[in-house]
């Protein structure tokens, strides 16, 4: 790596943000160990340490992270005028990445990806599956994908999807062990299926409504994953209920191998959203990607 200074300067905005050399290096296309040299050498040039390092992490100073929050958006800004270059292009052309969940690829995403790839050939996606609400700026990914109500003022939001209901079901082997629940408050004294979305956060409780009014039910059991597809595949192996979008247990109910139960005490939430940071001009290629993920139903 040519060790000039605009070089060396993205190079540590890059380390400053994923704090780690090893992948900051891996972004860059260079060792690990040639990334610390260079690092060491600018805070040498600047006569300032930028760097506070220690055998598992790094993190920026308070005089790096001063550098940090004052030239990383310039680069940012830098990066996205050079994508929008493409609209000189016939074809969009580059690389998006999305944060989101997988029943959220399932539902969203993949009715709508064969047809994509085909009209795009030279727009490459990639998704990062994730429960924990990343943050769509920090970790850089051009857009992620929430529940509209979820979504901060900041952000521009786009609908891809209707609104939708969670759905509690067992597998016809699970009713024939216990009885189904004939209200939510029963459900405390079911083998239920949990959710966590961060390894940090609480259990998801369980949100039900009835005659506008609405409560949540904190259920037990054995298992917890933070995904819902795992949810969803313990439900058909009989473990317990679980509590799953309907779209993507609709298969399921119809072929018998899922019961759904408590129906009238199941709201409907804001449909799936596309959002990303307001831009001064989107690349053609993500533009693309919107319009073919927008819900016009």
């Amino acid at each position: 790596m040519k060790h000039n200074k605009v070089n060396d300067l993205q190079a540590f905005v890059a380390v400053a943000r994923d704090r780690s050399f090893t992948k900051a290096a891996a972004k860059l296309g260079i060792t690990p160990s040639a990334l610390s040299h260079a690092m060491r050498a600018l805070e040498e040039r600047l006569g300032v340490r930028l760097l506070a390092r220690s055998t598992r992490n790094v993190a920026p100073t308070e005089a790096g992270d001063r550098l940090m929050r004052s030239i990383a958006p310039l680069f940012d800004q830098i990066s996205a005028e050079l994508e929008t270059l493409s609209e000189w292009r016939d074809t969009p052309r580059g690389t998006i990445r999305i944060t989101c969940t997988d029943d959220q690829i399932e539902l969203c995403i993949r009715p709508r990806l064969a047809q994509f790839l085909k009209d795009y050939p030279d727009i490459t996606l990639e998704f990062y599956v994730d429960y924990g609400f990343t943050n769509v700026i920090e970790e850089r990914f051009d857009a992620g994908i929430r529940l509209g109500e979820a979504i901060g003022k900041d952000m521009i939001a786009a609908r891809i999807g209707p609104d939708w209901r969670l759905a509690v079901v067992g597998s016809p082997a699970y009713f024939n062990r216990n009885p189904p629940p004939k209200t939510p408050h029963d459900l405390t004294r079911h083998d239920c299926v949990n959710i966590r979305h961060r390894p940090a956060g609480a259990i998801y409780a369980w949100e039900f409504e009835k005659d506008g009014q609405a409560f949540t039910v904190k259920v037990e059991g054995q298992l917890v994953f933070n995904s819902i597809m795992h949810v969803l595949n313990a439900a058909v192996d009989g473990i317990g209920l679980a509590y799953v979008p309907e779209e993507l247990v609709a298969p399921y109910l119809a072929d018998g191998r899922l019961k759904e139960v408590l129906p009238d005490w199941c709201p409907y939430f804001q449909g799936y959203h596309l959002y990303y940071p307001n831009r001064r001009q989107a690349s053609p290629a993500f533009s693309a990607f919107v319009e073919a993920l927008r819900y016009r139903g």
